[in-house]
């Protein structure tokens, strides 16, 4: 497995596409909801990792949103979210090699980007922890295993895996947010999230697919269910207007998102539940293949403060753009 390289200058071109396709959407599966898959990934770890782990999970844990704090900011970060299968047709997860390089021969970088590379960019996200952990280097540890953790969450939801994927193209816009952040927030306490100790996985590119295929079986029926509900409400009745960042946004109902949530019949606790499972499998994974190195030597570690001032000012800017573009979107508080 190898890095992916740099992005050349033609992909300057391709940004503002890959801004405008989630511009149209809230951050994916929500700040609060990326924030929640994190924490509850850490207490299935082992012990011999989970002392370093739990010690830093307000670090892992708030620092879960940083991906999407950056995608306004930071040339290449877009397509890192998402993948549109069904721009490569409907045998396109039989197709699509599982590798990087690859998928690069054959169909070219500058295309692949343009779609989305998020199972491969998650496998490049493994290599750089297992290498983190390997060199026992705390700092790379948790700002690895943070983002890890996002891009994993994203591969898991099904509107991720389409170009449909804030419903603009069959006159459903705004359901990407209704799903992965309206949904869980309203529903996630009641949820039944413990599944066990984390698992090795003996193929994280395998892994990371499976949850893409997951997630892409599921897309029709987040569509088609939302739809067949609409014929019965009138736009008064199903949707609702409620502050956000001090702006006012239109949103679903509370009606609409429980008759929607009931047909969806546990869809949304599922897909994170997986997301849970499989960032957790994967720092694990990478642990193991690291060699299993003692972190309890780096359970003091603390950034310096020269480190927290550049990171506050990061997030301040990557924020700001954010807010810039989307008002309402979460600010993370």
């Amino acid at each position: 497995m190898v890095k992916i390289s740099a992005f050349p200058l033609f992909l300057l071109i391709t940004f503002g596409s890959l801004q405008a396709r989630i511009t149209a959407s809230e951050p994916e599966w929500g700040f609060w909801a990326h924030k929640r898959i994190n924490r509850l990934a850490v207490y299935r770890l082992p012990p011999e990792m989970q002392f370093f782990y739990k010690k830093n999970i307000d670090f892992i844990s708030e620092n879960a949103v940083n991906p999407d704090r950056r995608r306004y900011a930071v040339l290449g970060e877009a397509e890192r979210h998402f993948i549109d299968l069904d721009v490569y047709g409907e045998s396109a997860l039989d197709s699509l090699p599982l590798y990087w390089n690859q998928a690069r021969e054959k169909i070219g970088e500058d295309s692949l980007r343009k779609h989305g590379i998020v199972p491969w960019y998650v496998q490049t996200a493994v290599f750089q922890l297992t290498e983190a952990l390997r060199e026992k280097n705390p700092a790379k540890i948790l700002r690895i295993s943070a983002d890890l953790g996002h891009y994993i969450a994203d591969a898991n939801v099904p509107l991720h895996t389409t170009r449909n994927y804030n419903g603009q193209l069959t006159g459903q816009e705004g359901i990407h947010a209704f799903w992965e952040s309206r949904i869980p927030e309203k529903y996630a306490d009641d949820y039944e999230m413990w599944m066990g100790a984390a698992n090795y996985l003996d193929s994280p590119a395998r892994a990371i697919w499976g949850a893409v295929a997951q997630a892409h079986a599921a897309c029709d029926s987040v569509l088609q269910i939302e739809k067949e509900l609409s014929q019965d409400f009138k736009a008064d009745r199903k949707f609702t207007y409620m502050e956000r960042n001090k702006v006012m946004v239109r949103t679903y109902s509370d009606e609409f998102t429980a008759k929607y949530n009931q047909a969806l019949d546990g869809q949304v606790e599922r897909q994170m539940k997986a997301s849970v499972q499989l960032v957790s499998d994967m720092w694990y994974t990478c642990w193991v293949n690291a060699g299993q190195p003692d972190l309890r030597p780096l359970a003091n570690f603390k950034f310096s403060e020269a480190e927290k001032t550049k990171e506050a000012a990061d997030q301040q800017t990557w924020l700001q753009r954010l807010l810039r573009i989307r008002p309402e979107a979460d600010d993370g508080n």
